[in-house]
């Protein structure tokens, strides 16, 4: 009975008081979860048939809660792709009772629906690798255009959303306080310090126990997150159970990087451990080494955070900081505003033809200036 009904006879019997009672105080009992990655068809139809009401595991109610938040192409295509091996795997269930003999299946697959639904699933897969193509594309523009990329990572509902609205103070961005209310990569324009425009890329959260299928769906969406030249990894620090938190989306993303880039070391390295909501913990356990905590809410800790990002950007970027004199209007300061980021500007008082540009410019773009306007110079 174990097996099939996932609970013991004693506590079967405990869960079918607690819904009658439920029916008797008017507070109605109208579905139950069992945090289990995945349900057999038998186990979930014995205790549906027992108990008189739906029950859902982790996998179903993840894929509900994914399918309230899609909103664009993209997020519905990956949450229709994250259903078909939850179908499969309860299709051949059926199938495993029915040669057991076991009788009264409700739900049965002929030939020709099992073909449909491969067909559906390669349908989805040809449409979502157009879209990894296209993103791919918008990737390579980026970087075309010398954008730094920042990508904020974290488990969901962390506030990756809300501190990339504090450090971009984009008024239209508009988090929620509810698990995946991200499911797409969007990118956000920003400033540094330094005035360097560098582009924050909101990902999809991360969630421990999800059976490997539902987060091999969303690997597309953290493409951008895995060729970022800086990540910050955001930390929910007034969750009680943020290390393990924090502990699973390193070793979640480390895999991701092993499997995709095989230079997890190289890019683990460039990760800003982020302790957010800390206005929400009692001022005497605020004792969180080696990670800088910030509050998107009151905005405490965050021109200390850009500083540090800025401070990592450039050097994993290979950039630095500099005033380049050049001729008002001539081909250098054409090159310059070309190739690198002008910060700011202002005229030479020792000569009314030359003008002061303070950039941020790559060290190779530094030698090609070089090489072009100083090294035929006597």
């Amino acid at each position: 009975m174990e097996k099939r009904m996932i609970f013991g006879s004693g506590k079967v019997e405990e869960i079918k008081a607690m819904i009658q009672q439920s029916r008797e105080d008017g507070k109605l009992i109208t579905c139950m979860f069992i945090s289990k990655g995945m349900l057999t068809f038998h186990q979930k139809s014995n205790l549906e048939e027992l108990f008189g009401i739906p029950v859902m595991d982790r996998y179903s109610v993840v894929i509900q809660i994914l399918r309230l938040h899609a909103t664009t192409t993209e997020a519905k295509l990956q949450v229709a792709l994250a259903e078909i091996p939850y179908i499969w795997s309860q299709m051949r269930d059926i199938e495993t009772l029915a040669g057991a003999g076991v009788k009264k299946q409700r739900f049965f697959m002929t030939d020709q629906q099992k073909l449909m639904l491969k067909q559906r699933e390669k349908k989805i897969q040809h449409e979502l690798e157009d879209l990894r193509t296209r993103r791919g594309l918008l990737r390579n523009n980026r970087k075309a255009k010398q954008f730094p990329v920042i990508a904020v990572v974290g488990y969901t509902n962390a506030g990756k959303t809300s501190l990339i609205k504090a450090l971009t103070n984009e008024a239209s961005l508009q988090p929620r306080n509810q698990l995946f209310a991200t499911l797409d990569v969007t990118a956000h324009a920003g400033r540094l310090p330094c005035r360097l425009e560098v582009l924050f890329m909101d990902t999809v959260g991360f969630m421990s126990d999800l059976p490997t299928g539902l987060i091999e769906c969303f690997v597309a969406t953290l493409e951008d997150a895995l060729e970022a030249d800086l990540i910050i990894h955001v930390q929910d620090v007034s969750h009680e159970d943020w290390w393990e938190q924090k502990e699973h989306v390193e070793t979640t993303l480390a895999s991701l990087i092993r499997n995709n880039t095989n230079q997890t070391d190289h890019i683990m390295e460039n990760v800003i451990n982020v302790g957010n909501k800390v206005d929400l913990v009692p001022a005497d356990q605020r004792d969180f080494r080696e990670m800088l905590t910030v509050s998107s809410t009151t905005l405490a800790g965050i021109n200390d955070l850009l500083v540090n990002v800025e401070k990592k950007l450039l050097t994993v970027t290979n950039r630095q900081q500099m005033t380049m004199r050049v001729p008002m209007g001539g081909e250098e300061m054409q090159w310059i505003y070309k190739n690198a980021a002008v910060t700011d500007s202002e005229a030479d008082e020792r000569d009314s033809q030359m003008i002061l540009l303070h950039v941020v410019i790559s060290q190779a773009k530094l030698q090609q200036f070089k090489h072009r306007f100083v090294g035929g110079r006597k």
